[in-house]
């Protein structure tokens, strides 16, 4: 456990701006993200019926948003390295919200099936971008916590997103549209202002900070610019033109690719199914979307309080493993409880840990990778282990058709995070393996 280390003045002052002049905006953008991916499991209360679709059809629908998610990711973070975050983001945020938009007039099922697999296409620049941004912003010892903040808006989005989209779809039919389409549309116009308005609020890097002073600006390039030196010197990497190559091919990324693929299953089965778990008990649209908002709250408290200890022990593996468990544990319960009661607080446990495993998982990357071997990484890290965005909630969708419930599928979701939490206790302890062996051999 390393030792913490007294804050100086103008670290205090640069942290303190840090956390107030960026956090706020990108959690922002995130929220209606994640709005705009998992809205579908509101909307699926009547547009199920009127397009067609059965269980497995809807869990396809909602799950191909992550093949076009993943094809756009690598090549979308190395674009927002040549033209800058300011730019990139604003453009990709405008994009799905201009898609979001376009599936309120879908028709059918493989009109639905086109128009998810536009919107992952259209946000899959923003979510690795952005966390490749805060990793250009916020020093090793700040950045758990940053991300934990960052991606406290998804919960934030389930918990005030549900309550606004299940009034939604209890709007009456008017100008010849549906419930279901007025939600897409309604929850899609904040994107497209808040695409706008990134250019205005986000700066590219540390040197152009107009909003810090000279002290804190120096502290904070000269920060990140020994952190870097550091980490090269830490995991032996060399810059050179085949850096991005070698981030793509590390054994490290691949295996945070297939730890982050158990939560992604996770959370996004959440996201697009608890809806639809908890409709079976009889609740009201409104009510669904007031029972849903709670494990959110509750979530992002747990995210941020873990991902805080992380940063606090500078330890990143069994947070990680620990959050895992607990998820798993709750999807069990989930599965096995047939009571309404018992079901919502198996899937608050489940909430709670699948988004604590977020912080610390994305501190693990910056660990071994710096540059555009980091840009690369994030990125294919984000895009292998979103095909578990794919895999869960069609598994759920398949499994309910098959089964005639949900259990199968919330097992099946369990063990993927049982998963998750083997490959990186196995993962921490190799690299650590290798930090020891290149200490001991600086020369090798």
């Amino acid at each position: 456990m390393n030792t913490p280390v007294a804050m100086t003045d103008a670290e205090t002052r640069c942290v303190r701006k840090l956390r107030g002049h960026i956090l706020p905006f990108v959690m922002l953008l995130y929220f209606v993200s994640f709005l705009d991916r998992v809205n579908v499991g509101f909307a699926a209360f009547s547009m199920s019926s009127a397009l067609g679709l059965n269980a497995s059809m809807f869990g396809f629908g909602s799950g191909i948003f992550f093949l076009g998610y993943v094809l756009f990711q690598v090549p979308s973070n190395l674009i927002l390295l040549r033209v800058g975050a300011r730019v990139w983001i604003a453009v990709v945020v405008i994009v799905w919200g201009l898609v979001s938009i376009a599936s309120a007039f879908v028709v059918g099922p493989y009109s639905f099936y086109t128009m998810r697999f536009l919107l992952g296409l259209a946000e899959s620049g923003f979510f690795p971008g952005t966390l490749l941004y805060l990793s250009l912003w916020f020093p090793a010892r700040y950045r758990a916590a940053a991300i934990a903040f960052f991606m406290a808006a998804a919960p934030l989005s389930t918990a005030i997103g549900s309550p606004i989209s299940g009034a939604l779809m209890e709007l009456p039919k008017f100008w010849g549209l549906m419930n279901w389409q007025w939600l897409y549309i309604i929850e899609a116009l904040p994107a497209i202002f808040l695409g706008l308005l990134t250019l205005k609020v986000l700066t590219d890097r540390p040197e152009e900070a107009r909003w810090l002073d000279e002290e804190e600006r120096s502290w904070l390039v000269q920060t990140l610019a020994a952190e870097s030196v550091e980490s090269s010197k830490r995991t032996g990497n060399r810059v050179a033109k085949s850096e991005v190559i070698a981030a793509l091919c590390d054994p490290r990324v691949l295996g945070l690719a297939l730890v982050y693929s158990g939560g992604s299953a996770g959370l996004y089965v959440l996201g697009f199914w608890s809806p639809l778990i908890l409709k079976q008990y009889g609740y009201s649209a409104m009510t669904i979307g007031w029972l849903n908002s709670a494990p959110g709250l509750l979530a992002i408290v747990g995210m941020v309080l873990w991902a805080r200890h992380s940063d606090i022990t500078l330890e990143r593996t069994w947070h990680v493993a620990i959050a895992s468990l607990v998820t798993c544990a709750g999807f069990v319960w989930a599965g096995w409880a047939t009571a309404a009661i018992p079901v919502i607080l198996a899937l608050t446990i489940a909430n709670i840990g699948v988004n604590s495993t977020k912080g610390p998982v994305w501190a693990m990357p910056s660990m071994f990778l710096t540059g555009a071997s980091a840009a690369a990484g994030i990125a294919m890290i984000n895009s292998m282990g979103n095909f578990g965005g794919f895999i869960g909630p069609v598994l759920v969708g398949w499994l309910k058709d098959k089964l005639g419930s949900y259990a199968g599928g919330l097992y099946a979701v369990a063990g993927m995070m049982a998963l998750s939490a083997v490959v990186v206790v196995l993962l921490g302890r190799q690299t650590a393996h290798r930090a020891s062996a290149v200490e001991n051999n600086p020369g090798s």
